[in-house]
């Protein structure tokens, strides 16, 4: 699926930009990573890995709220990321990093299999696509893969 039929099937909607929302997930995600280390410090993997992801999912929100989207389902945002990959604005490590981060929080969550190295990897991960997420977010003055041009010309933003 891509964005269009997310947007179709609901998955996606539009909305209109806000700079508070964008930085309320960047705080978010900033706070969730600074739970992800000290869980991996106290030896708690399980939630070292929850708390990776939900940085990763809150940075990657931001970035779609910068482009005037908000998703109805997690996978929604994957579909976005790969939609700025293939546009070249996002490296495919991110897409790999961030599906690799929903998978291992549902094996924490719902099938109780977790690791330290998973939790090592993902705190790691985690950090590397918040950087990431800010810097696409900063070029928001920039086309980022056509998206913003076709929002603003419907009049989202």
């Amino acid at each position: 699926m891509d964005v269009e039929g997310c947007l179709r099937e609901g998955f996606l909607q539009r909305m209109k930009v806000e700079r508070d929302l964008i930085e309320k997930e960047f705080k978010e995600a900033k706070y969730d990573l600074g739970k992800a280390e000290r869980a991996l410090e106290e030896g708690d993997f399980k939630w070292s890995i929850v708390k990776s992801y939900y940085s990763m999912f809150h940075a990657a929100r931001a970035v779609l709220f910068s482009l005037g989207f908000k998703e109805r389902r997690h996978f929604a945002i994957r579909v976005v990321l790969e939609d700025l990959s293939a546009k070249g604005e996002l490296e495919n490590r991110f897409i790999s990093d961030f599906s690799a981060a929903l998978g291992a929080r549902e094996d924490a969550d719902y099938r109780y299999t977790y690791s330290q190295e998973t939790a090592n990897y993902l705190l790691k991960a985690a950090g590397d696509f918040l950087a990431r997420m800010k810097k696409l977010t900063r070029r928001r003055g920039h086309n980022v893969g056509g998206i913003k041009k076709r929002l603003k010309e419907e009049g989202v933003i």
